[in-house]
């Protein structure tokens, strides 16, 4: 399933979440042209932010945190958006050159974000290394999602690290028994996802 080729990212001309940059004739498409409103950059930071508004629409939804019995925490939110991060930055790098610099437009508004997220949290002081701190959980939870989705990972990596990513308050490298299934489902979908 993960092997399989990239199809469009495109939706469908009907689709609700279809959002269209606006017609401009005459003067205003000229003057628009002229500010660069039409460039290949402007084009991919307008679709960056479509993309990372929907991501936060889903990790802000009250069922994901019902669905899993997650507690809605700093912590909690955080991982959910790491790992809802992967999953589009996963999928853009298949598009190729275009897709991964689509990628970098992404990470550079959830790194606005979360620096957003950490002084609305109340961390004025020693931002920087908060940030620093935060950029190495990024990092190493994406090496550990993109490690369990290798071919020669065990079978129940991928679960495992989305226990210890998401669900494990302790750092146990193991989910009990009542919890297993959340992680298993919660792995699912993350697997099955189609972008």
């Amino acid at each position: 399933m993960f092997w399989s080729k990239p199809t469009s990212l495109v939706l469908a001309m009907d689709s609700p979440l279809r959002v269209e940059d606006p017609k401009y004739e005459g003067i205003k498409h000229f003057v628009f042209k002229l500010l660069l409103f039409y460039s290949k950059q402007s084009k991919a930071i307008r679709g960056a932010n479509v993309i990372y508004g929907r991501v936060m629409s889903q990790v802000e939804k009250p069922a994901i945190y019902n669905a899993f019995n997650l507690e809605k925490t700093f912590k909690t939110t955080f991982s959910l958006l790491v790992l809802h991060m992967w999953l589009c930055l996963r999928r853009l790098k298949e598009e190729g050159k275009e897709g991964v610099e689509l990628g970098q437009y992404l990470y550079e508004l959830y790194n606005h974000d979360v620096e957003l997220r950490v002084s609305k949290a109340g961390v004025n002081l020693l931002l920087h290394k908060w940030m620093k701190d935060l950029e190495k959980i990024f990092y190493g939870n994406i090496v550990a999602y993109d490690a369990a989705m290798l071919p020669e990972a065990k079978q129940d990596e991928f679960p495992n690290v989305i226990w210890r990513n998401v669900f494990s308050d302790d750092g146990s490298d193991m989910p009990n028994d009542s919890a297993l299934r959340v992680v298993q489902a919660c792995s699912y979908l993350a697997m099955n996802i189609n972008l």
